[in-house]
């Protein structure tokens, strides 16, 4: 069976014959197990024997928490969906993207109501740069050529999983590559007026079949989400950067203001942009504190909380 929504106090999974709620053991908790999880469960009691191991696991670690919160599991792809309005915001979807990175899945950028803007380039510039080989995709949430246009990572076997901040369009996406009838659908939300944000509709993680034959993950629209164990990530989404720091002259350069500084150098030549620097400095120094270290012998290692280092 398959993982399909997990709540505070019940798992529900996905086997053959529909939809089953699963009883767990004494002491388990549903929060060591996330939407997209395989396991094996005992027919009769409908008890797990075994979670299978994960392909591929998005987490994130939140303020005071002390192990990481699951997000979804075994996912291909990861939909990191904004929009064509002043909700897009590089320096959020840099995160998402190193969030990708770290898990092993591959991401595209998702930029929903396409129809409501004159300029679509405009808003396509801003994030294809994020990253090398970054697939971005322009549609109409709410239009049915929306699956069109992700189908090749919509297919059978393959699972697609949506996050982005709330009103971006991530409900109604759903809505259109899963076939919902107005009867099955996701709520959706409006944006308010006042400040541009959008109001949560999605409120827990859940599996849904989609047109095609793969299968969607919607998630709840994430407000923070903060750097941590993601050091492999940063390093694939700023590439341009690492490749250029071996050439420092100090290998402890905090390309910052150091002399014969690599990095700095392209900056002074338009070949590296001031402000991505910037991000990937504070990325990086976020990263580091909120990351838990282990120290002490070989055999015998203790971890550290995550907290600011000096």
């Amino acid at each position: 069976m398959r993982v399909a929504k997990v709540h505070r106090d019940r798992l529900i999974a996905e086997s053959v014959f529909g939809p089953v709620r699963l009883n767990l053991p004494n002491g388990a908790s549903t929060a060591d197990y996330a939407v997209g999880d395989w396991m094996l469960v005992e027919p009769d009691t409908r008890m797990p024997v075994r979670r299978l191991d994960r392909k591929t696991i998005l987490q994130r670690r939140t303020e005071g928490g002390r192990a990481p919160q699951l997000i979804a599991a075994n996912v291909d792809t990861l939909f990191i969906v904004s929009s064509c309005n002043d909700d897009l915001n590089p320096a959020r979807l840099e995160r998402y993207l190193a969030l990708a990175n770290e898990a092993g899945t591959t991401p595209v950028i998702v930029l929903t109501k396409a129809d409501q803007v004159a300029d679509v380039a405009h808003w396509r510039d801003q994030v294809a740069g994020l990253q090398r080989g970054l697939q971005v995709v322009t549609l109409n949430a709410k239009a049915p050529d929306a699956a069109l246009a992700l189908a090749r990572w919509c297919a059978a076997g393959q699972t697609v999983a949506l996050v982005g901040s709330s009103g971006v369009g991530k409900s109604s996406l759903l809505n259109t590559l899963a076939g919902k009838s107005p009867e099955e659908a996701q709520l959706t939300g409006s944006i308010r007026v006042a400040d541009g944000k959008g109001r949560h509709t999605t409120t827990s993680r859940s599996l849904h079949r989609i047109i095609g034959g793969g299968l969607a993950i919607d998630t709840p629209g994430i407000r923070t989400l903060h750097a941590s164990d993601i050091s492999a990530g940063l390093d694939q989404l700023f590439a341009e950067i690492i490749e250029l720091a071996p050439g420092c002259r100090f290998r402890d350069c905090t390309h910052a203001h150091e002399p014969g500084c690599a990095v700095q150098a392209a900056v002074a030549a338009g070949k590296l942009d001031q402000a991505r620097v910037e991000r990937w400095r504070k990325l990086l120094d976020e990263n580091r504190s909120n990351t838990p270290v282990q120290s002490g012998p070989r055999g015998n290692k203790t971890t550290k909380a995550p907290g600011r280092r000096y």
